[in-house]
């Protein structure tokens, strides 16, 4: 696994360095892939809210947590526990996928995609909306997701031609999703 420590307004000292290689090293055991994890350490605010963030991209599955403490080291643990659950959840799927096939394959993160590719998804969808495909603009997609009160709404975006996510943030902006 390839591991990227950087600092966000922070500069990583060596005995930092070597706390994050050896708490979140211990994740690489979990891949069988060459994966590669991105951690960004930062300080926020005038309380000095330590901050980690840590992206893990796996062929195509992303795992990602977020921690905010008073102490860097303490966020440090609680991201490490958290992603080490994440990584459990998704080998147990796996694993319980391929015993519902009843054949010997090597689990890893392929297996998923070939589960997911067939007929009987090992996710199943409760419920299939249908959205009107009329074309907005930012503003007014913003304020039709405040008047359902929902978190994020898709969108055909008249201005770029393409179908479009606007979503509430946890720092009360918005963000867009696109596609290239």
């Amino acid at each position: 696994m390839k591991l990227i420590v950087h600092g966000k307004d922070l500069t990583v000292t060596p005995s930092l360095q070597e706390y994050v290689e050896r708490k979140l090293g211990r994740l690489a055991s979990w891949f069988e892939e060459a994966c590669d994890m991105h951690v960004t350490l930062s300080v926020q605010g005038h309380k000095q809210i330590h901050v980690v963030e840590v992206t893990i991209t796996c062929k195509g599955t992303v795992l990602r947590a977020e921690e905010k403490r008073d102490d860097m080291y303490a966020s440090i643990d609680v991201v490490a526990d958290k992603l080490e659950r994440q990584t459990r959840k998704l080998k147990d799927k796996i694993k319980h996928r391929m015993r519902q096939q009843s054949g010997l394959r090597v689990l890893s993160f392929d297996s998923m995609e070939h589960a997911s590719r067939e007929n009987d998804s090992p996710f199943e969808v409760a419920r299939v909306k249908t959205v009107p495909n009329k074309p907005e603009d930012i503003e007014e997609a913003i304020l039709q997701m405040l008047l359902l009160d929902h978190n994020f709404h898709l969108f055909f975006n008249r201005d770029s031609g393409k179908t479009e996510l606007v979503y509430r943030r946890n720092d009360g902006t918005y963000g867009l999703i696109t596609t290239a």
